[in-house]
């Protein structure tokens, strides 16, 4: 009507507001899928099927796959985005420190393998958020750490992103509570880590400085 009318001015400003809620519908749609999606895993029941398990190999394969999907995910966004050559060689130093006494636990690999991939996750995002934030002086990292602490297994994941504040720390666990942006997040991964670890009698906590990053520790008992 308003091109019929000779008001081209009006029409390009009603094309933009078009473009721009199809971005702000296809972000929510998505954000709707993942959410739904992650809330029949989140309310699965688990086959509960345990088996002897190397705590050292399983951790150090989630962390290479959570490391590869993160890659393959940032090589997406990268086709259609003019970044310098320095973000297209992005990457992240990962370290291990793995205690070769811990025995074989009794767990079930599958939803611990689960949980640890989503703590990875978070992680490597943190640290990509902070490159790109920073003057890129400091490196991006992920450490993975096991350890026996007394009659439990202590398994830590630590980045040097920007950190978590102290006013939402308590929340991060919560279903639904995310600090994404809109369609990168449903809030659910860190709270189906706790309820699995939780499963296994374990404990998980967060230790984080805003400015230096984040520390993950999982405590589950030696049965």
């Amino acid at each position: 009507d308003e091109i019929f009318k000779g008001n081209n001015e009006n029409a390009m400003g009603i094309s933009m507001d078009i473009e721009a809620n199809a971005i702000k519908i296809s972000h929510h749609g998505q954000r709707a899928s993942s959410i739904v999606k992650n809330m029949l895993e989140h309310s699965r029941t688990s086959t509960g099927k345990k088996e002897l398990t190397d705590i050292n190999g399983l951790a150090e394969e989630c962390l290479k796959l959570a490391y590869h999907a993160f890659l393959s995910g940032r090589k997406g966004w990268r086709a259609n985005d003019s970044q310098d050559e320095e973000h297209k060689t992005f990457h992240v130093d990962l370290v291990t420190d793995l205690d070769t006494s811990i025995p074989l636990l009794n767990i079930n690999k599958q939803d611990l393998g689960r949980a640890l991939l989503n703590i990875f996750n978070n992680a490597f995002q943190a640290t990509s958020e902070n490159h790109s934030l920073s003057d890129h002086a400091v490196s991006p990292g992920v450490q993975l750490v096991t350890k026996m602490a007394g009659d439990k297994i202590q398994i830590s994941v630590l980045d040097n992103g920007p950190g978590i504040p102290a006013t939402i720390q308590d929340k991060i666990f919560q279903p639904f509570f995310t600090t994404k942006p809109t369609g990168q997040g449903t809030g659910l991964g860190l709270s189906l880590a706790y309820d699995i670890v939780k499963a296994h009698g374990g404990t998980i906590l967060v230790d984080s400085t805003v400015g230096k990053g984040s520390t993950f520790v999982i405590s589950i008992p030696v049965i």
